[in-house]
């Protein structure tokens, strides 16, 4: 009964031992890559998201002059003195 025991037990760590292999060469990658595109989606959104509440806070008659990133007549003057 105890030798049963002993191959129960060295098949089971050989199927854990291949299991950790798989997670680790192919869950994990492939987690990475999902988290990342995810993450970049987010961002993107959240992006988004800032540019309408700015937009929502200062219509395109009463933005600060100079903070406009499309006016090609802007001053940088936000940058201090220029020597």
């Amino acid at each position: 009964m105890g030798q049963r025991i002993d191959e129960a037990v060295e098949l089971i760590e050989m199927e854990l031992r291949h299991a950790i292999t798989y997670v680790n060469d192919a869950v994990i990658p492939q987690v990475r890559r999902e988290s990342i595109t995810a993450m970049r989606t987010a961002s993107d959104t959240l992006r988004n998201l800032a540019d309408r509440f700015e937009r929502q806070n200062n219509p395109p008659g009463n933005q600060p002059y100079g903070n406009t990133p499309n006016n090609p007549n802007a001053n940088d003057s936000n940058k201090g003195p220029r020597s």
